[in-house]
């Protein structure tokens, strides 16, 4: 399948959102822990209407450490397997506390011993809260676009293999743009390259991607 050439990609999208950054509302990366792992399964708007009030009766990672687990889950209810979320997200703030001194890990490797996060999260923390790109943020947008542009294998993008799919454009997009790939490629697919309404023909790719109906 012929592929969409990333260094062209990346810049028509870097024209097209030059401020990409990820959708939630936050304050601190503990704010933003918190958000990324409610996000899951959810809308961003969706989270960003239910943190607003999390935030007000827990807004520390103490308090969530200490919280009573069925306030939490009235709490975050809307957003979905909330009594997972809030069983990860209190046992995440107790070992914040008791492993970390109340401050998130600032790599990989530590955020992953926390629970509910997985390597999607810590990617979202990494880079939006630390600064640092460690690898690919790969969510469903992801997973589908760079199906489309034939950076990755279908099958992978059907499959949703978000671990072959990042060790894949670990491999051929710039280190540099780890980062702010994902954003990028998210708000493409709300925007334009939606997943059952494509708007090809005003889509600023639809020359390089193989994918195009134009």
């Amino acid at each position: 399948m012929k592929k969409a050439p990333v260094d062209e990609v990346l810049g028509i999208l870097k024209q097209e959102h030059p401020d990409a950054k990820i959708a939630l509302d936050f304050e601190g990366v503990w704010q933003l822990l918190v958000v990324v792992v409610l996000s899951a399964q959810c809308t961003d708007e969706r989270v960003n209407k239910v943190s607003p009030a999390l935030f007000a009766r827990f807004p520390e990672v103490q308090d969530l450490a200490e919280c009573e687990l069925e306030e939490l889950e009235k709490l975050i209810y809307s957003t979905g397997f909330y009594k997972a979320k809030a069983r990860n997200l209190k046992a995440a703030a107790q070992r914040v506390m008791a492993e970390y001194g109340g401050e998130v890990p600032d790599n990989m490797e530590d955020l992953l011993t926390l629970p509910g996060v997985a390597r999607k999260t810590a990617n979202v923390v990494m880079w939006s809260g630390f600064g640092r790109a460690v690898g690919v943020t790969v969510d469903t947008h992801v997973c589908r676009i760079t199906g489309l542009l034939g950076w990755v294998p279908k099958k992978w993008s059907k499959a949703k293999n978000a671990v072959k799919i990042e060790e894949k454009m670990m491999k051929i997009v710039p280190k540099e743009d780890w980062g702010v790939v994902s954003h990028l490629l998210i708000l493409h697919g709300r925007q334009v390259c939606v997943a059952r309404r494509p708007k090809c023909g005003e889509c600023p790719l639809n020359k390089l991607c193989p994918s195009s109906t134009v």
